[in-house]
C-alpha cells in the first residue's frame, strides 16, 4: 500500500513521485524465496549481467536440479529460476555459493548493477571521442569492467547497504548512453575528459568524480540516499519516492562525498541516448535475443559452447557472448547454431518489440496466459514502432522502461491496448479477441 507524503516543491525534471512504503520490499533472491503458483521462485543478481562460464554452468545445473528446467531473464540482467520445490533453498543457496553467485548473504538482494554490455567489445575507448560525449560511431568512452568489480566490492564491504531495498538499482554507461533511459537509482557514466559522471534518479543534475573514485562515489551516493530515507521518517525503495528536490538530494550527495575526500563538482547532467544491441555480429561479440527472455537449459548451454571466456545478459533480455579473434565466418556460423536453437539473431525480428509477464499458469494474479497470446499474435507485430507489453493484470510486472503499448488482460476476459499521447489522457482501445490484434494495433497508433 503507497500512502501519500508531503514534500518539498519538486523540480519538473525529477518526475518523482514522493511515496512512504509501510513496509519492507518484497523483492524475492537467492535466500528470500517468493511462492508462485508454479512453484517457489528465486532471483539471482548477476552485477552488470556477467557470468562465467563456469557460473552459466552451475545455473543451468540449478534450475534442472531443482526448478523447472529453464532460466528467466529479467530486465535488469538477472536470472530467474522458477518451479522450485519446497525445502530446496539450503540445496540451491549451496550451489550457488560454490560458483561464486553469492559473495556476501547479507548483500544478495541489493546487488542490482546493469552495465553497458559492449563496453570493451566494440572498438570504444578515450581515444576516439566523439563530439556528442559519445565514443566514435556511438560506441563507449571506456571499458567499465573495472568500475563494475569495484562498485560491487564496495557495496558488498558496506554494511549500511543492507539496508537498501531490492528495488535499488546501479548503472554504470560507458558514455554511449545505452543506460541512460533506465532511471536508474544511482548512474555512472564515462564522459570524454576521462572522468564520469554521477547521476541520481531522473534528474538532469549530475556531480562529475574522477574515473577512479567513480565506484566509491556511487557507493557513498546510496549511503546519502539512505540518510535522507531516514531523516525523512518514511521508507523509499527508489530514489524517485523521496521527498527532495534535485538539488536536495544532489547537494545532501555533495556532502557525502566530501566527508570521503572525493573531488566532485556540479555538471548538467549528459543526456545523450543510445539503444542497447541489436541481434547480430558487433565488434568482437556476438549478440542475441531471448523471446520472452526464458532460455530453456539446451539453449543456455549452446550459449556457453559459442564464447570462450563469458556471457554478459542485457537489462533487454539479451545476451551478448564475446568472441575475441573470431573470423567473420566463425561468427556467421555461430549465430546460424543460436538461431537453429530458438535464439533471435535477425535484427528487424518483431520479437525485438515483444515482452510480457510470466502470465498464467504461473501467476495466480494473472487474467490470461499472455505468453501464448504473446507467441500467437507475433505475425501482427512488425520490425517498427513502439514495443508491446503483455500483462495478465493491472500490476505490469516486469515491463520495460521509456514508451511502449501495454497489452494488458482485461477483469471481464480479452485484452485492453494503451498508449500514452505526450500531452493528453492515455489512448485505450479493446482487444476481444487476441487474434485481431493487427487491427487494434491500428487504431491506438493511427
Amino acid at each position: 500500500m503507497l500512502a501519500a507524503m508531503s514534500s518539498a516543491a519538486l523540480r519538473p525534471s525529477s518526475q518523482a513521485t514522493a511515496v512512504s512504503r509501510d513496509r519492507g520490499d518484497a523483492c524475492p533472491g537467492t535466500l528470500r524465496l517468493h511462492a508462485a503458483d508454479d512453484g517457489a521462485l528465486a532471483r539471482v543478481r548477476i552485477p552488470g549481467g556477467v557470468l562465467t562460464l563456469s557460473q552459466a554452468e552451475a545455473l543451468a545445473d540449478a534450475t534442472q536440479r531443482l526448478g523447472d528446467g529453464d532460466l528467466h531473464l529479467t530486465s535488469r540482467g538477472n536470472v530467474q529460476v522458477r518451479g522450485l520445490a519446497d525445502g530446496c533453498g539450503a540445496e540451491l543457496a549451496e550451489l550457488l555459493t560454490s560458483a561464486g553467485l553469492l559473495p556476501s548473504r547479507g548483500h544478495e538482494r541489493v546487488r542490482n548493477i546493469v552495465a553497458s554490455p559492449l563496453s570493451g567489445l566494440d572498438g570504444g575507448g578515450m581515444d576516439g571521442r566523439g563530439l556528442d560525449g559519445q565514443g566514435p560511431d556511438g560506441r563507449g568512452l571506456r571499458d567499465i569492467r573495472p568500475w563494475l568489480s569495484a562498485l560491487d566490492a564496495v557495496l558488498c564491504a558496506s554494511e549500511a547497504a543492507q539496508a537498501l531495498s531490492g528495488r535499488f538499482l546501479f548503472a554504470l554507461d560507458d558514455g554511449r548512453g545505452d543506460l541512460a533511459g533506465l532511471d536508474a537509482d544511482v548512474t555512472l557514466r564515462a564522459v570524454a575528459d576521462g572522468g564520469a559522471q554521477l547521476g541520481l534518479g531522473a534528474s538532469d543534475l549530475a556531480l562529475h568524480v574522477s574515473a577512479e573514485d567513480a565506484p566509491r562515489a556511487a557507493m557513498a551516493a546510496a549511503e546519502a540516499f539512505l540518510e535522507a530515507e531516514r531523516a525523512s521518517g518514511a521508507r523509499a525503495w527508489r530514489v524517485a519516492e523521496l521527498a527532495l528536490a534535485d538539488d536536495e538530494l544532489t547537494a545532501a550527495v555533495g556532502r557525502r562525498l566530501t566527508a570521503e575526500n572525493i573531488s566532485h563538482e556540479r555538471q548538467v547532467r549528459e543526456t545523450a541516448r543510445t539503444e542497447g544491441p541489436l541481434p547480430g555480429a558487433v565488434g568482437d561479440a556476438l549478440s542475441v535475443h531471448i523471446p520472452l527472455g526464458r532460455l530453456s537449459a539446451p539453449q543456455w548451454r549452446e550459449l556457453t559452447r559459442t564464447t570462450t571466456c563469458e556471457l554478459r545478459l542485457t537489462p533487454w533480455r539479451g545476451v551478448v557472448l564475446p568472441t575475441p579473434g573470431a573470423s567473420a565466418a566463425q561468427g556467421a556460423e555461430s549465430l546460424a547454431r543460436l538461431a537453429a536453437v530458438g535464439l533471435v539473431t535477425d535484427p528487424d525480428s518483431p520479437w525485438l518489440r515483444v515482452g510480457a509477464c510470466i502470465g498464467r499458469p504461473g501467476c495466480a494474479k494473472s487474467r490470461a496466459d499472455v505468453r501464448a497470446d504473446a507467441t500467437g499474435t507475433l505475425g501482427a507485430v512488425g520490425p517498427r514502432g513502439l514495443p508491446l507489453y503483455w500483462s495478465g493484470c493491472e500490476r505490469r510486472c516486469g515491463h520495460p522502461r521509456g514508451e511502449r503499448i501495454d497489452v494488458v488482460a482485461a477483469p471481464e476476459g480479452g485484452y485492453r491496448l494503451s498508449v500514452e499521447v505526450p500531452g493528453g489522457e492515455p489512448r485505450t482501445v479493446p482487444l476481444d479477441d487476441p487474434s485481431q490484434l493487427a487491427a487494434a494495433l491500428t487504431a491506438i497508433t493511427p
